[in-house]
């Protein structure tokens, strides 16, 4: 059983190094390896079918939006980026730029692409000249390049995989409500598939996208706290269109120009699964978005029929709809046993000899370590009922953690002093103004995380500075 406890111990505690225990998950559940590019992972199949699952669920609930795939071009022309001043502005300092063809010097330096809109723009300036073709509704799955200066597994990396949404639409009443209906399926899809509760709202000016009207953003709670932006959509109103001229028809015949939006999410999400979900064995994966929803382990393998009872209980348990692999690797029952967990599966069966002369097997929850006897015939109904309850216990278990992490604080004193000794979210006034967003930055590291779309007036004055609340604010620390 040494070498079983070892397994484990590879994974530094949480409550002893919260940032090494978040690194030795990542590594020991196989989920990426460092390529010899610095800030670039390798996402290995334990990682990449994960995203697998995301993009699989994520892109269903799109299309019920009508959204319709499409892909664009990785390199993006300078003068074609340089074409919306505050959108170039945004992203010059972390863009990387293809200067030479082979051996020969390109005319017109090429961008890799840190987000299409310029792309879209140019695409729809050209496809878009009545109000029949009105709205568009497209997105692409791609990867992107931002040269970050401080990377880490999945939360930030120089190239990362995303989704990101452009449409287009004939008025700003169109696009204001595109841009909030896909922020609530990007809600809507964390609490249902990655047991993940969030908090919606609207960015600052401060923190809003490069060249957008409004940023809106889903806001979940990691477990030491801090925060991660997970999700955001954007309200570009007709600003990209006036730049690059997409303009239509409209029932009048005059020529109006298009609004727009954007929208995103990225593997910095599976972070979030790994620093929501987490404990100090490994992973604890969500049933609906785990790629391998049960791990059946033999006991005993080498004795006659083992094998082979696993397998037919495998080929059951496929046939009811459940995500199965049997582990008949020649490691000890304990060793597997630490990578079921590590790996985060959430259900594990154990079936020895004695249980198949019993006509039984015994389950284990991922979560919570319950155990139970289970007759062979009722096996199948059995796992599907523990897999809809761990999914619903790990989202109650998670709401209470986020709601347990908000606090309130009605002086700037009470503000400091929460943000430094009790992390999470802390709800307080703001005036609106750029100074007093940059002094609480300043004075406690912690930022705007949003402004909630369910307002409550805690104050009249703006903490800060004394001056009349404009808006209830949500701060914190964030990754």
């Amino acid at each position: 059983m040494a070498k079983e406890k070892k397994f484990v111990e590879a994974i530094t505690p949480m409550a002893e190094d919260f940032a090494q225990w978040y690194t030795d998950v990542v590594k020991k559940a196989e989920l990426i390896e460092y390529s010899n590019v610095r800030g670039c992972m390798i996402l290995r199949p334990n990682g990449y079918s994960i995203w697998e699952n995301i993009q699989k669920n994520l892109d269903a609930m799109f299309k019920e939006t009508g959204v319709e795939n499409v892909y664009m071009p990785m390199f993006i022309p300078e003068s074609l980026l340089q074409k919306e001043k505050d959108h170039v502005e945004g992203f010059a300092p972390e863009v990387a730029w293809v200067t030479h063809g082979g051996m020969d010097k390109l005319e017109e330096r090429l961008c890799v692409r840190p987000t299409s809109e310029t792309l879209f723009c140019d695409f729809y300036s050209k496809i878009i000249q009545s109000h029949r073709d009105l709205p568009k509704l497209y997105n692409q799955w791609c990867s992107v390049v931002r040269w970050e200066k401080t990377t880490r597994p999945f939360l930030r990396s120089a190239e990362f995989l995303w989704q990101e949404g452009h449409t287009a639409h004939a008025t700003e009443e169109e696009a204001e409500a595109r841009t909030v209906q896909m922020l609530n399926v990007y809600a809507d899809f964390c609490e249902k598939y990655l047991a993940i509760p969030v908090v919606k709202g609207q960015k600052t000016d401060k923190e809003k996208f490069a060249g957008a009207k409004s940023t809106y953003t889903i806001e979940a709670l990691m477990h030491d706290g801090k925060a991660l932006q997970s999700g955001t959509s954007h309200n570009f109103g007709d600003g990209f269109a006036r730049a690059f001229g997409i303009q239509y028809s409209d029932k009048e015949n005059k020529l109006q120009y298009v609004h727009q939006t954007s929208w995103g999410m990225s593997t910095r999400i599976i972070g979030a699964l790994i620093m929501v979900h987490g404990d100090d064995s490994g992973l604890v994966l969500p049933p609906r978005i785990a790629p391998v929803q049960v791990a059946i382990i033999p006991i005993a393998q080498h004795k006659a029929g083992v094998l082979e009872k696993a397998d037919e209980l495998k080929d059951t348990l496929v046939k009811s709809g459940y995500k199965v692999k049997v582990d008949d690797s020649d490691k000890s029952p304990g060793w597997k046993f630490s990578e079921q967990e590590i790996r985060g599966i959430p259900v594990r069966v154990e079936i020895g000899p004695k249980d198949i002369e019993a006509g039984q097997a015994v389950i284990v929850r991922r979560d919570t370590r319950e155990k139970q006897v289970v007759a062979l015939d009722e096996l199948a109904a059995k796992i599907g009922e523990t897999l809809e309850t761990m999914q619903n216990d790990m989202l109650e278990r998670a709401k209470k953690h986020l709601a347990s992490h908000i606090y309130e604080a009605k002086t700037y004193d009470e503000f400091k002093d929460t943000i430094a000794n009790k992390p999470g979210f802390v709800k307080m006034m703001w005036c609106g103004d750029l100074e007093c967003e940059m002094k609480i930055k300043e004075d406690t590291t912690a930022t705007s995380r949003c402004m909630p779309f369910e307002q409550e007036q805690i104050t009249d004055v703006c903490p800060v500075c004394g001056k009349p609340a404009k808006k209830m604010v949500f701060w914190g620390k964030a990754y």
